[in-house]
């Protein structure tokens, strides 16, 4: 990987951070933040040096497939619409294999997430629907990825005494 990768890779963790902020704090993540990631990953491609054929078509492909299970959990009102978007935006970021990665990183820390909120509106008696921000478990699970899978090695390593 070359620098412009990692400042890429540094701009999507920083998206990432907003996504989550704005979803704990709005129940939202926009439209502008999702498709700026979008645009993003094509300038990710080249300066990963990814090839059109087959490299980029699977990523489209992840994406795709991605987005018709996801659309089809919000369709059934079980996830988001800004969820969806995000999840579907980071597929086209990851390898296929990171992206399974983020599914299951983001499942635990969506069910840790939502045993918090539910204990948190239990004791609060809240009798309001809970809405649990679920674009924080995508953005930890999204942030978990680019921690383990690109950055590089030695990166979180402590140099001896």
């Amino acid at each position: 990987m070359n620098s412009i990768s990692y400042v890429l890779l540094i701009a999507l963790a920083i998206a990432l951070v907003f996504a989550a902020f704005t979803d704990m704090r709005r129940r939202q993540i926009d439209n502008w933040l999702n498709l700026g990631i979008a645009i993003g990953a094509p300038v990710f491609w080249w300066s990963s040096g990814l090839s059109l054929w087959p490299d980029v078509a699977i990523q489209f492909g992840v994406a795709l497939a991605a987005f018709a299970v996801f659309a089809g959990l919000f369709a059934l009102r079980m996830m988001g619409g800004g969820d969806v978007k995000l999840l579907t935006v980071l597929a086209l970021w990851v390898s296929p294999q990171a992206f399974m990665q983020l599914l299951l990183v983001m499942a635990l820390a969506g069910g840790a997430l939502t045993i918090v909120m539910v204990a948190w509106h239990t004791i609060r008696r809240q009798k309001g629907k809970l809405a649990i921000p679920y674009g924080v478990a995508i953005a930890f699970g999204g942030l978990w990825v680019l921690a383990v899978n690109y950055l590089p090695d030695g990166a979180f390593a402590v140099p001896a005494a």
